[in-house]
């Protein structure tokens, strides 16, 4: 996502579960936004594009995040995401499956898998293995720069259909996966905000990262300095509720915890720990 795999996507897969495990519960209050100083330098633009990683940023290549996922009191689900180099590309692999009582409830085991270019962030493609309840569902997104279109398609293993769809993008977006590395390689000071596009197979949509606050965060991984930010769209995963991710304030940017507020109730990701190898 989450759904975040990535956040957002394993949110989005974390969602799944929680909302099938119970509807209608009121979600516990997110935290609040602090007012833009009037000095905050805004990065935003009309048409936004990606920009290049910051020099400081380190790419956290060969390096395993294990999260675990918490819905009110149970343990809804874990997590990883990992980075690995592929020739001139970078392969981001996730994963998102359901643990414990929720499992019971309902099965999820997700993997997402994305490559980029990491000069640029522009993704090249995605992949995603849907197992959700009795959905078995494979995805592919292909984004041609060449021709200016993104290529999806999709198949339902269990009803046997399939989808082809091609929808126009720009000169460079990022995807739902890579999306988590490209906001860490950003410079996110305080009171900013950043647009960039992204692109999950259907129309672009335009996502802006507030950069809310500095706070200190303890996870089972360890405590870290962190910087909260929330990203906003009026379209997709973002529409349907309110995301956090905080980021370690150094120069990797790890991203050791999230959380949605949606609908169906509060998800909190926490880190568990970093496998480097």
């Amino acid at each position: 996502m989450l759904a975040l795999a990535a956040v957002p996507a394993f949110l989005a897969a974390a969602g799944t579960i929680c909302s099938q495990a119970k509807k209608g519960d009121a979600p516990a209050p997110g935290p609040k936004r602090p007012a833009t100083p009037p000095s905050a330098k805004q990065t935003v633009a009309t048409d936004p594009t990606l920009l290049r990683p910051r020099r400081a940023y380190k790419f956290p290549v060969g390096q395993t995040y294990a999260f675990s996922g918490e819905w009110r009191i149970f343990k809804a689900g874990q997590g990883t995401l990992r980075l690995e180099r592929e020739g001139r590309e970078y392969h981001v692999i996730g994963t998102a499956s359901a643990t414990g009582a929720v499992a019971k409830l309902f099965h999820v085991q997700d993997r997402y898998e994305s490559l980029f270019d990491p000069a640029s962030f522009c993704s090249h493609s995605t992949s995603r293995h849907t197992e959700e309840g009795l959905r078995r569902v494979e995805t592919k997104i292909s984004f041609d720069y060449r021709h200016g279109k993104v290529v999806f398609d999709q198949q339902n293993i269990k009803k046997n259909e399939s989808k082809h769809e091609e929808h126009p993008i720009g000169k460079c977006v990022t995807d739902m996966v890579s999306a988590i590395y490209y906001v860490a390689s950003l410079p996110l000071a305080p009171g900013g905000a950043y647009t960039f596009p992204l692109n999950d197979g259907g129309e672009t949509i335009n996502v802006t990262v507030h950069v809310e606050a500095r706070e200190k965060v303890k996870t089972p991984a360890g405590t870290f300095n962190a910087i909260r930010i929330q990203p906003e769209s009026d379209a997709g995963l973002f529409k349907k509720g309110k995301i956090w991710i905080w980021y370690s304030d150094d120069a990797v940017r790890v991203p050791v915890q999230a959380r949605a507020h949606m609908t169906w109730g509060t998800l909190t990701l926490t880190l568990q720990r970093i496998d480097k190898k």
